[in-house]
């Protein structure tokens, strides 16, 4: 009486411990993932904190008009602001909030002003580091927000 195999002995000789490759392979790729959506989202975070920061700079930067000279024919008084004052009301404003010691290498970009003497543009720099990947990128990914804010006169 002879034996007779079962069926599909003898065939995964060779596949041994190939489960195993997998499961580390499969292991890495959700470290990998996750890295890099951790990165992602510190970095779009830190983005929006920025915003917030140049948002109330230009709101604090827009109260710095003055009133236009109105000629002699009448019309309405209108608010004009200066780049010099934009400027220097943003500056005072980002001390005040404390953010110098949120965000690494914040500058106030030379960009800020009143591009149209109406409105207080404030553009903000900063250097985000992210976690887990920070030495794949030791300088830091640059972020940049920019706020807008118009002055307006009502009665």
């Amino acid at each position: 009486m002879t034996a007779t195999p079962e069926p599909g002995a003898g065939q995964d000789i060779g596949e041994e411990g190939q489960v195993t490759v997998l499961i580390i392979g499969y292991i890495l790729l959700s470290l990998l993932v996750i890295a890099v959506v951790t990165a992602v989202s510190a970095v779009y975070i830190e983005h929006k904190k920025l915003l917030s920061v140049a948002d109330g700079a230009a709101l604090s930067a827009a109260d710095t008009f003055e009133i236009a000279s109105i000629d002699a024919a009448g019309g309405e008084p209108a608010p004009v602001l200066d780049s010099e004052s934009v400027s220097q009301s943003a500056a005072a404003y980002v001390e005040r909030a404390g953010a110098p010691a949120r965000f690494n290498n914040l500058a106030l970009d030379p960009s800020t002003g009143a591009p149209d003497s109406r409105t207080a543009r404030v553009v903000l720099t900063a250097v985000v580091q992210p976690p887990i990947v920070n030495y794949l990128v030791p300088a830091g990914i640059p972020i940049i927000a920019t706020a807008d804010a118009r002055a307006d006169l009502t009665r």
